[in-house]
């Protein structure tokens, strides 16, 4: 019966074929929308930008090496090149494998869903990073962080354009590039004020900081309703339009909202 209904409700949406109609008006939720976005390219700028400036700090290299800086040449006194390579590139495997399921993922539990998700499972990988005194924990933890990257930065332009306003979704794409660059500025920021600390604050603030924006980011979003579009997938039409009012600021029976419905 439900699915009768769902399909007759289908039939009785109409696209609009006027393409200059006047769209709902953007609220303060669109705005908040961008600015989450933002931090989405922030999370992902950070992550990529501290860990050279962490690899050459004196402290983390005396505690990953075990290397006594009074007594080791200059020239030997380094972190060792394969690690680097391996603690820098891993990252970028857990992100590669996170964005292959992400899509399967975000299709099946939702847009906003996965991404909370990612952030949670990226805050796991920080806490181990955080933790490591060693090489082995260090690229555990940058992996399983990857992996969290990968969910974030494969649905968040994704989840936003679905649920903002047209007039703003060059804005939210935009500014996530733009906030990625300033996610790796902050990053080299961070890193110069810690790397003369003489104890293990000096790689772990930087470390630790990525929980910020990930608590932001994923806290943000519980904020704001799934996706639209993932309702309309799933077939739950009333939910979808539930939806749109929400972010749109119209009745959920207006005619703007039936519109943008009827296009989805």
């Amino acid at each position: 019966m439900a699915e009768e209904k769902g399909h007759e409700r289908k039939q009785s949406l109409q696209a609009p074929t006027d393409t200059t109609r006047v769209e709902a008006p953007v609220t303060v939720k669109a705005y908040l929308m961008c600015a989450f976005a933002a931090f989405g390219g922030i999370f992902f700028g950070f992550d990529s930008g501290y860990i050279n400036g962490v690899m050459a700090m004196p402290y983390f290299i005396q505690e990953f090496e075990h290397l006594d800086p009074d007594t080791t040449p200059k020239d030997k006194f380094v972190f060792a090149s394969w690690k680097k390579s391996l603690v820098t590139s891993i990252l970028s495997a857990g992100t590669f494998f996170g964005s292959l399921i992400a899509g399967d993922l975000a299709d099946y539990f939702g847009r906003r869903t996965t991404i909370v998700a990612g952030c949670v499972v990226f805050i796991g990988g920080v806490v181990l990073q955080t933790a490591s005194t060693e090489v082995g924990m260090l690229v555990a933890g940058r992996l399983i962080a990857g992996f969290g990257v990968g969910f974030v930065s494969a649905i968040i332009i994704l989840y936003m354009s679905e649920i903002a306003p047209r007039k703003v979704r060059g804005a939210i794409v935009s500014g996530y590039q733009f906030c990625i660059t300033i996610g790796l500025m902050l990053a080299s920021c961070v890193d110069y004020a810690t790397q003369d600390r003489d104890d293990s604050g000096s790689y772990r603030i930087p470390i630790a900081l990525q929980m910020l924006w990930a608590l932001i980011l994923g806290g943000g979003l519980l904020l704001l309703p799934e996706s639209p579009r993932y309702f309309v997938k799933k077939g739950e039409l009333d939910k979808a339009a539930h939806v749109l009012s929400r972010v749109r600021g119209q009745p959920k029976d207006s005619e703007l909202i039936q519109q943008e419905l009827a296009e989805i």
